[in-house]
């Protein structure tokens, strides 16, 4: 195993790694905590503190798990919290966090999302593949943001944003056209300007899939959607 861990890292009991992780100075690790192949954790990190739930502010949380994939960055002074809810807060492969984040209990973090400097998120929030939160973002506690969208500078997400979606405060949602194409989007894009901008249900299947899985998970968000 070839894991370079620096030595002022404090890295506690029940702490699993994959190979060729880089895991900074300063940083701390609780366990249960498990942790993929070729991440990079920056300094000051803190990964496994309890979730800060204000009706059980004092939960044991010993057997509450973090599950981290592979290939992700995260930066230093980002705190990532264990569960009170689900079963995992999980953060899965290819994540950029960047300085400063704050990763709630019971968050699940899937493929390819960036989440820029001082982005605070609420406990039991979804960000779905390619999700991308611009500089000081915060998104309100159940919320579920969509496949592939993005949400400007120092926006107050207070409701689930679609796929593909470019939510601005003050602003109708429209398409985040870097997306489509950064992502191989392309033969679908008219499907998708018709779906955000006109209601239009997609066909072709892949883009079904994704509607569908947002559709499902912002349903039982009880949260509503930006239009």
């Amino acid at each position: 195993m070839t894991n370079k861990i620096h030595p002022t890292a404090i890295i506690g009991p029940d702490v699993i790694f994959g190979d060729d992780n880089e895991v900074g100075p300063y940083t701390v690790i609780y366990g249960p905590t498990e942790i993929g192949r070729r991440n990079i954790i920056g300094p000051h990190v803190t990964i496994g503190t309890p979730g800060q739930d204000t009706r059980n502010a004092r939960y044991d949380s010993s057997s509450c798990k973090i599950k981290i994939g592979n290939d992700n960055i995260i930066r230093e002074y980002t705190g990532i919290q264990k569960p009170c809810y689900r079963d995992l807060t999980e953060i899965r492969d290819r994540v950029h966090l960047m300085q400063g984040v704050h990763i709630p209990h019971d968050a699940i973090i899937h493929d390819d999302v960036v989440v820029t400097p001082m982005v605070a998120l609420g406990g039991l929030s979804i960000l779905l593949p390619g999700v991308n939160l611009a500089l000081g973002c915060l998104v309100h506690q159940y919320s579920v943001v969509g496949h592939y969208s993005i949400a400007g500078m120092g926006a107050a997400v207070m409701k689930n944003i679609p796929p593909f979606g470019k939510y601005i405060p003050g602003k109708p949602i429209s398409v985040n056209h870097y997306a489509i194409d950064k992502f191989g989007y392309q033969a679908e894009r008219d499907e998708i300007v018709a779906y955000l901008l006109g209601g239009v249900r997609p066909v072709s299947a892949r883009l079904l899939a994704i509607v569908d899985e947002f559709e499902r998970l912002s349903a039982a968000s009880q949260r509503n959607v930006y239009n």
